[in-house]
């Protein structure tokens, strides 16, 4: 999905789940970070950092991801 980004919270919620099957690490705050980190350049994370972060919680806890 990385050819086709755009500057919303769904197309951020695909890269994200894309992203966060890759990473290993045990600690979940460090999880979210490291993959934010990876998405770095995604125009979402570009234009409103602290809701990607939010969404990329949510996402984790309300979908159980852990």
């Amino acid at each position: 999905m990385k050819d086709k980004t755009y500057n919303n919270a769904d197309s951020f919620a695909i890269s994200f789940d894309e992203e966060w099957q890759k990473v290993n690490c045990n600690d979940i705050n460090q999880k979210i970070d490291k993959v934010i980190e990876i998405l770095f350049d995604h125009p979402f994370v570009i234009s409103d950092p602290d809701n990607a972060r939010n969404i990329a919680k949510f996402r984790i806890y309300s979908l159980k991801k852990v």
